[in-house]
């Protein structure tokens, strides 16, 4: 039997040891990964550095540049920062410490919690036990051991988990004394991790229900270098500065209040935004031939059973009676657009039918998770479905691409990724109609020469999609737009239309959003923007600041002027210096105020100053008019 195998990376085949570990591999590919290689892939799958693949497997070693190996060097920091806490504080019971997106944390029961103040005794005991470059060793036990491992070791939390999983073997992790149950992956030793820090004390519930225990939650990141936690750092401070709740309260734009926990509350100005944005959507609407429509906010839960979200969403809807009768407050608008497509008769000529709605919906998350307009319990989805014939729906899916990347230009979102989600290990329809739809989603992608990510059986049991990652000026992610192709509700309800040879078909269904969540999406331009809206989405364009009272009247026919041009304007006459004035005004992010004084009345003129710049000079009001109404028409 040969001691070699033959392994295949990066398009290149290498001979490996019948036991050589992902991290063996990743030797013998370049000595640097001796310090750099944190996970890796095999057949597209996270592997551990441990890992041992088979022969002819594809693989894959990852860094800190690549989200596998993030994931991998974050969870190890949080089983230090375990490790840190049970030295300090041998009565914590351990809950989970997971790598996230941009860093990691530890939920840990323990009483009395941990305050600001004990932060740096935990990150210096971390610092110890990275000193200490203790090894990592992943074992598997049978599953009565390890519950009596942890039952030994006074850990309740993790003997629950086991008892939820149905494997018969349990994976473990060691560091000197500590001992985690966990999956992995994992760098190969504590003194991997170079550069961390725990920036963050938080509460949580046990598996994120109200019901279980309260747990202390702390958040921390780590990094290979100093210089990317400089960089976290710094990025964090301007997050903090973008905070679109903080901003919203300050620009005066919406709040919350205990009355309605979760559900926004919004001033004048938040009010004109959101409008504001309604009204570009629907100029866009008009521009592609779609249809506005508007369905009812409560139908009765029949409904709800028909188009499948009583077995699959009931936990986050709201309920209501009405004649003694079930109803349920919609969380979704599509099952409402069924009913109106049920409701006439349809032949292909009608097609492409493209209905759309900003409908109102509620859904009930949990307190833990609400998150100002980015996780609230209402908020108003820009929905489209589009009902077409089967062979045209590569051509929809074209024409929606197209129209989402205009969309995001116009708010300032030039950056984004697109992901197409396959078809799960479980759906319903054909494989010929699921290979024809992934066809149709790719070549739409591929024609439009946009990079694209494939999540391979990811997709939605009825349909694939394709997801639209918008990046704001921070770098940040966002998902927002989504196309997905629909095979269960034209089944469910039925739908048809008759073709062109008079024959009765069932129509392809593709649900579209662009925005997503409008509220969200408004939090989103915040913290994108900092509140510096561009001219044409500010709630106040134009402020008119007067010098004395002896110039009130010429001012008041100046902003008359702006008001009945069509442009948002403002005009402050309190006697104060222009100083303190063009202070608010600026603090206020209004994009334009228009100074007058004797000068300016004397000429009939206005003096300009501009957000974030200062004077632009002296102008006439026509002139300014004309350049103000050009920028906000263009969606500059």
């Amino acid at each position: 039997m040969s001691e070699k195998k033959i392994i295949h990376q990066g398009g290149k085949t290498i001979e490996a040891g019948k036991k050589d570990t992902i991290y063996d591999i990743a030797l013998q590919l370049s000595m640097r990964y001796k310090k750099e290689a944190c996970s890796g892939l095999i057949n597209d799958i996270l592997a551990d550095l441990r890992d041992i693949p088979s022969e002819n497997s594809d693989v894959r070693i990852l860094t800190f540049k690549d989200a596998g190996g993030r994931e991998a060097y974050w969870h190890t920091a949080s089983h230090i920062l375990a490790q840190a806490v049970k030295r300090l504080r041998p009565d914590a019971r351990l809950g989970t410490g997971p790598a996230i997106e941009e860093g990691f944390y530890y939920d840990i029961e323990l009483s009395p919690h941990f305050t600001e103040e004990d932060i740096p005794r935990i990150e210096k005991e971390m610092q110890a036990i990275i000193k200490e470059d203790l090894p990592i060793v992943r074992r598997e036990l049978p599953r009565d051991e390890a519950i009596a491992l942890f039952q030994k070791r006074k850990e309740p939390y993790k003997m629950e988990l086991i008892e939820d999983l149905p494997d018969e073997y349990i994976t473990i992790y060691e560091q000197g004394e500590f001992i985690d149950l966990c999956r992995g992956p994992h760098l190969l030793s504590t003194g991997s991790i170079k550069i961390f820090k725990i920036f963050n004390l938080a509460g949580s519930y046990w598996r994120g229900d109200e019901r279980n225990p309260m747990l202390q939650r702390i958040y921390g990141i780590a990094f290979p270098k100093k210089k990317l936690l400089d960089e976290h750092l710094h990025y964090l401070e301007e997050a903090k500065k973008r905070d679109h709740k903080k901003l919203g309260r300050e620009l005066e734009l919406f709040t919350f209040f205990p009355e309605g926990p979760g559900f926004p509350f919004w001033y004048p100005k938040g009010t004109t935004l959101y409008h504001t944005i309604l009204d570009y959507c629907r100029h866009i609407l008009r521009k592609y031939g779609y249809q506005e429509i508007r369905t009812p906010y409560i139908m009765r839960e029949t409904l709800w059973h028909q188009s499948g979200h009583w077995d699959h969403y009931k936990e986050n809807m709201y309920f209501t009676e009405i004649d003694d009768n079930p109803f349920a407050i919609k969380p979704m608008n599509c099952p409402g657009h069924l009913l109106l497509y049920k409701s006439r008769r349809y032949s292909y000529r009608d097609f492409p039918l493209k209905l759309a709605e900003f409908g109102l919906v509620h859904r009930h998350e949990k307190s833990g998770v609400l998150n100002g307009l980015f996780r609230a319990r209402m908020f108003t989805q820009d929905d489209a479905h589009i009902f077409c014939a089967p062979e045209d729906m590569e051509e929809e899916i074209f024409n929606l691409i197209d129209i989402i990347q205009e969309v995001y230009s116009t708010f300032g979102f030039d950056r984004y990724v697109l992901e197409l989600s396959t078809r799960p290990h479980t759906y319903i329809g054909s494989d010929e109609i699921w290979d024809a739809s992934e066809k149709a989603l790719q070549e739409a992608l591929e024609k439009h020469n946009v990079p694209y990510q494939v999540n391979k059986g990811e997709g939605a049991f009825y349909g694939p999609k394709i997801d639209f990652h918008i990046q704001d000026s921070l770098k940040r992610s966002w998902q927002c737009g989504t196309i997905q192709v629909d095979f269960s509700m034209p089944e469910r309800f039925d739908l048809k239309y008759t073709d062109s040879s008079g024959n009765t078909r069932r129509p392809v269904m593709i649900h579209r959003a662009i925005l997503g969540s409008i509220e969200r999406f408004v939090g989103q331009l915040i913290e994108h923007y900092a509140g510096n809206f561009p001219t044409w989405l500010a709630p106040e364009q134009v402020r008119v600041l007067t010098l004395s009272d002896q110039v009130e009247e010429y001012a008041r026919k100046v902003y008359q002027q702006l008001v009945d041009a069509g442009i948002r304007a403002e005009i402050d006459t309190r006697e104060e210096t222009i100083g303190n004035k063009i202070r608010r005004t600026e603090l206020a992010k209004i994009p334009y105020m228009l100074i007058i004084g004797k000068k300016e009345q004397e000429k009939n003129t206005i003096s300009v100053r501009k957000h974030r710049e200062g004077d632009l000079g002296t102008d006439d009001i026509s002139s300014f008019l004309h350049s103000v109404q050009k920028e906000i028409k263009e969606y500059r």
